[in-house]
C-alpha cells in the first residue's frame, strides 16, 4: 500500500499553513520461511531479504515494549547473543546506532558489514551452528496506513494533538515514516519546519533520539519542547 504523504514534505508558497494531519498503522507480522542457523547464512539471507524484515527486526520491540527503558535490544543482537552464543558480536550488533541511518538499506548494509568484520577476525565462528527449532527466523511487517481524527494548523492545535494521539500513531511519525521511506527527519520536525517556518524548533525535535525514551516519554519530551516555544511566542 502507498503511504500518504501524512504531512507535506514539500515547501509551500501560501501564506496559510496547510494543516499536520496524525496517521497510525495497523501492523501486521508475516512469516518469510527463510531461517539462519549460522552467521554465513545469517549474512547471505540479510542480503536478499526485503526491507521490511530489516524493519520488522530492528523496530518491532519498540512498540511491543514502549514502556521500558532503555529500550529491548534489536533481535539480531539477541539471538547472535542468547542462542548463538557469540556475545562479542551481540555486543557490536546491539550498539548499533539506527538513528545514523537515513535508511533502511544502509541499515541492512551496516549489518552486514559488522557480521562479515566479526567472521574475518574470529573465522572459527563460521563453525558455529544452532540445533533446528533454534535458527534465526525471517519475518516481515506489513502496515496498513490509517487516518486519524486529527490534525492541526498551529502550533497549539498540534501540541493539544500531541496530547491525545496513541502510541502507535506516535510511533509512525517518529520511526515508521521516516527510516521506511528514507527522509532526512521524522514528519514532525519536517511539518513544524516546513509549513510553521520554525527552524530551530524543528531541529530541536529532529535530533532527539526516539531509541533512548520510552514512547509515553518522547511524547512529553515533545510537549514540553514545543510549550517552550510557545512561551516565547507569547512572551
Amino acid at each position: 500500500m502507498t503511504e500518504p504523504a501524512g504531512t507535506t514534505i514539500e515547501p509551500q508558497a501560501a501564506a496559510r499553513p496547510l494543516p499536520f494531519r496524525f496517521y497510525t498503522s495497523l501492523i501486521l507480522q508475516e512469516a518469510t520461511g527463510l531461517r539462519a542457523a549460522t552467521l554465513p547464512t545469517l549474512v547471505k539471507l540479510l542480503e536478499l531479504v526485503p526491507e521490511s524484515c530489516i524493519y520488522h527486526h530492528t523496530h518491532h520491540f519498540l512498540l511491543q515494549h514502549h514502556y521500558l527503558t532503555p529500550e529491548p535490544t534489536n533481535d539480531f543482537a539477541y539471538w547472535v547473543t542468547e542462542v548463538l552464543g557469540e556475545a562479542p558480536l551481540g555486543e557490536r550488533l546491539a550498539s548499533l546506532d539506527v538513528m545514523a541511518h537515513t535508511s533502511l538499506d544502509g541499515l541492512r548494509k551496516t549489518l552486514i558489514e559488522i557480521i562479515r568484520g566479526y567472521l574475518h577476525q574470529s573465522p572459527w565462528a563460521k563453525l558455529r551452528f544452532v540445533r533446528e527449532g533454534q535458527e534465526f527466523f525471517f519475518i516481515k511487517t506489513l502496515h496498513v496506513i490509517m487516518p486519524t481524527p486529527y490534525q492541526a494548523s498551529t502550533l497549539d492545535e498540534f501540541a493539544q494533538a500531541l496530547r491525545q494521539v496513541s502510541v502507535p500513531s506516535l510511533y509512525y511519525h517518529m520511526f515508521a515514516s521516516r527510516l521506511r521511506l528514507g527522509r532526512p527527519s521524522n514528519d514532525f520536525a519536517v511539518w513544524i519546519e516546513q509549513q510553521l517556518g520554525l527552524p530551530g524548533l524543528a531541529q530541536d525535535i529532529a535530533q532527539l533520539d526516539p531509541y533512548a525514551h520510552t514512547l509515553e516519554s518522547l511524547r512529553s519530551l515533545l510537549l514540553s519542547l514545543i510549550h517552550q516555544e510557545l512561551g516565547r511566542s507569547h512572551a
